[in-house]
């Protein structure tokens, strides 16, 4: 099942509402992948508008979304996996279990993200791109390129779009901890 506080567009069971309502439903895998907007690295010239002084109303969004993370990593789930792009040190986050891209799975673009594990095995890549891998996001040496990113989700488009799950890593997850 999925759960979203936004309606799903896909097929297939879909709870549209606050994850916390059915935690406790008596699952034995969940893969979340909760919101990075105030946790990711990428949102650093927000928290530090002026170099080295904290945007306090940020830092305060940050540290509850650090909250919501943690309660869903130490929910009462045998198996858990959260993915999240690299989190600002200054959230505190524990450290991730390992860091996948999608050339590792089949798709041929680089976006790193981290896994949190708790009671599963590292993903086993199921392929190697990285010869031909190119940015899904604008970031370091695309950003001086005018902002363009080679992939396929240039700088502004919506989040959804930006926080996409690769399907070879999808179907890794499915195939690899599935029962």
């Amino acid at each position: 099942m999925s759960c979203d506080l936004l309606p799903t567009d896909v097929d297939g069971p879909h709870y549209q509402g606050d994850v916390f309502d059915v935690i406790n439903d008596g699952w034995d895998l969940m893969i979340a992948h909760p919101p990075c907007t105030y946790l990711s690295n990428a949102g650093a010239c927000r928290m530090y508008p002026i170099k080295g002084v904290v945007n306090q109303d940020r830092l305060q969004k940050a540290l509850e979304a650090k909250a919501f993370f943690m309660r869903l990593l130490d929910s009462n789930i045998s198996k858990i996996c959260i993915e999240n792009p690299l989190p600002l040190s200054i959230v505190g986050l524990p450290k991730p279990s390992q860091i996948i891209q999608p050339y590792m799975f089949g798709d041929p673009f680089t976006k790193k993200t981290l896994l949190w594990l708790k009671n599963l095995p590292e993903l086993k890549a199921t392929s190697d791109l990285k010869s031909i891998a190119v940015p899904y996001l604008p970031s370091g040496t695309s950003r001086k390129q005018g902002g363009k990113s080679l992939g396929a989700a240039p700088r502004g488009d919506d989040a959804k779009i930006r926080s996409k799950t690769f399907q070879g890593i999808a179907d890794a997850m499915a195939n690899q901890w599935g029962v």
